[in-house]
């Protein structure tokens, strides 16, 4: 990079106004970082709940550069990535953020995002993050998700070099690197634009860096219908992109197996073991998460329940091909491509 800090386009898509969303954006709107920060909102339609929000947050910063884009115009069946496309044409400076509505931050968060652009092998960096419940216990069991599933899964994959991600809570590179991978308009259909994205630079040979923030992820789920859906989606992409991977995740379920493996037995001495070994390996994994990323901690009795619906999201991906997503449903391909998906009439 040409500066120790360089000016920064933070592109912030929007649809819909989830619990926390005014602190959210506001996050962004209060850092610590001296070089020049473009933020660029994007909504579809001008009665989008997010509209009036992100219009008070303007009114309360005025001394920010902070610019709303309504624009309806639709590029492909992945409306994250429509909404940037049109966004990307407001672009002003040098380093690009992209970072999902739902992603709270810290005040340094955007000095901890420059600095892997500091050498020039740098192509993207991402963050990891951590779940914050907003809206009661449906919220807490994806909080606890991301945090006793998800994270441990990255870490480890991170720390054996199986894995190379980007993640939607961060992910930066330069204008020149968004040209070099074909634009936003390369990733129109796909449902893991994320994914997408991250493979396109790695084939550029640049390199892929987990930076140093940890940012919060924003868990706004209501109902269970609410969060079922959400992790069918989740668990339907990760499947569509590395399908031997995500079916060797059978592995990180222990508690479901020693359930079966204490029925079978009759639930007879043995039984009670394996169940007690398997609760036992996944409180000293949450113990460890909050030891490692200090933050707001989950009770420890919902771990059962939460371990037993996340092996069942996990079998119900195999039978599923069509998954919600902001109120729209569409047909989930064999290449992670989409399409919206039409009920045929009777």
């Amino acid at each position: 990079m040409s500066s120790s800090y360089p000016s920064i386009a933070v592109l912030k898509p929007l649809h819909g106004a989830e619990p926390g969303l005014y602190e959210a954006l506001a996050s962004f709107c209060v850092q610590d970082y001296p070089g020049p920060v473009q933020i660029v909102f994007g909504a579809r339609d001008a009665t989008d709940a997010c509209v009036p929000i992100v219009r008070k947050l303007i009114a309360d910063f005025p001394d920010r550069d902070l610019e709303l884009v309504i624009d309806a115009e639709v590029h492909g069946a992945n409306g994250k990535v429509s909404n940037l496309i049109n966004l990307a044409r407001r672009i002003r400076h040098e380093l690009l953020v992209i970072s999902d509505s739902d992603i709270r931050v810290q005040r340094d968060y955007l000095r901890g995002i420059v600095a892997p652009f500091m050498r020039p092998e740098t192509g993207l960096a991402t963050c990891l993050y951590r779940g914050d419940p907003q809206a009661g216990l449906w919220s807490r069991l994806s909080a606890m998700a991301i945090d006793y599933q998800f994270l441990p899964s990255v870490l480890v994959g991170l720390r054996l070099r199986l894995a190379d991600p980007c993640l939607g809570s961060t992910i930066a590179f330069t204008r020149d690197t968004l040209k070099r991978v074909g634009g936003f308009g390369a990733f129109a259909d796909q449902l893991a634009d994320d994914y997408a994205i991250g493979a396109a630079v790695r084939q550029t040979g640049l390199k892929m860096v987990v930076a140093a923030p940890v940012v919060t992820h924003i868990c706004s789920e209501r109902t269970a219908r609410d969060l079922v859906s959400h992790e069918l989606r989740w668990a339907r992409t990760i499947r569509a992109i590395d399908p031997k991977g995500f079916a060797g995740s059978v592995l990180t379920h222990p508690l479901p197996f020693a359930l079966l493996f204490a029925a079978l037995s009759g639930f007879d001495s043995l039984g009670w073991v394996a169940i007690a070994v398997a609760l036992a390996c996944r409180l000293a994994l949450l113990h460890e998460v909050d030891r490692a990323f200090p933050g707001a901690s989950h009770p420890r009795w919902l771990l059962p329940l939460r371990d037993l619906l996340s092996f069942l999201v996990f079998v119900s991906s195999f039978f599923v091909a069509v998954v919600s997503w902001r109120g729209q449903r569409y047909r989930v391909h064999a290449d992670g491509t989409l399409s919206p998906w039409k009920e045929t009439a009777p």
